[in-house]
């Protein structure tokens, strides 16, 4: 188990880190859409079996999911190719202020994140779910997890992390290194509920089956999912992303490459998802 406070002191040496290679990066001139006009490339951050958000094939080298797919239709709209440059969830925060990608999709705009880098208006929001162990009683609202005889366990510094924290103070909450840790403490009794978002916990279930239900209980909480970029006076690059992004919605492109890219990598249909559920 992780502590806490040892995460937060990570996380503000990360943010001091960052936000000098910021400083350098701003005094370079060049902004991220003159960049992108005059190499004709936009550079969209992805992660190695990230599913369904990116996946890469092992065959092919092509990468699928959310984030190629709407990699390739911003890069459509800007009238340029698209590269793809692999990074990881920890680094992708690193890798845009050190200029080697211009956008990382379905990056959640932590308080930490946004202090060095600047967020998009929300690409869609993800539902937060309850997966509870074999034979846990229906979770119909989240206060009936909030007490000390509930174990609730999830990955942290995550999203879940920061939601479970906010909403159910008084629930006996563990704190592990990553979200299969988290997943594996539930399915191995350890834990009674895992806090996860929808578009993880679906594909979880879906694929384990055993290790337990998804609930979403009442009041329906969602975490805005955006997309990160470079922290700079120049804000063309960031008006065109929000462009692009109202015009995606209005068409109803946003949902239709979420379903579309859980079906096809996740294995989940899109009227397996609880009618709560709104992206």
């Amino acid at each position: 188990m992780f502590s806490v406070k040892k995460w937060m002191g990570a996380a503000a040496l990360v943010v001091a880190g960052v936000s000098v290679a910021g400083a350098a990066l701003a005094q370079s001139g060049e902004s991220t859409m003159d960049r992108v006009k005059r190499t004709k490339e936009l550079r969209v951050g992805t992660v190695a079996g990230a599913i369904p958000y990116f996946s890469k094939d092992l065959v092919t080298q092509k990468w699928e999911g959310f984030g190629p797919d709407f990699g390739e239709s911003l890069a459509k709209k800007l009238g340029v190719n698209v590269k793809f440059v692999e990074t990881t969830w920890g680094n992708a925060v690193l890798d845009l202020q050190a200029n080697k990608i211009d956008l990382m999709f379905a990056m959640a705009p932590t308080p930490q994140r946004m202090e060095v880098v600047n967020f998009s208006k929300p690409l869609l929001n993800n539902t937060f779910t309850a997966v509870c162990k074999k034979g846990h009683a229906p979770v119909q609202t989240w206060e009936q997890l909030n007490n000390p005889d509930a174990k609730v366990v999830v990955d942290i510094g995550s999203n879940q992390d920061q939601f479970a924290t906010r909403a159910l103070p008084k629930a006996n909450i563990s704190r592990l290194e990553s979200s299969g840790a988290a997943t594996m403490s539930v399915q191995t009794g350890r834990s009674d509920c895992q806090v996860l978002v929808v578009l993880l916990s679906q594909p979880l279930v879906a694929k384990r089956p055993d290790v337990g239900t998804v609930y979403v209980p009442t009041p329906v909480e969602t975490a805005n999912t955006n997309v990160g970029l470079r922290k700079e006076p120049n804000k063309d690059f960031e008006n065109a992303v929000n462009a692009w992004l109202d015009e995606a919605r209005s068409k109803g492109e946003i949902q239709s490459v979420v379903l579309k890219n859980m079906e096809k990598l996740a294995g989940v249909k899109a009227d397996s998802f609880p009618k709560e559920v709104k992206f």
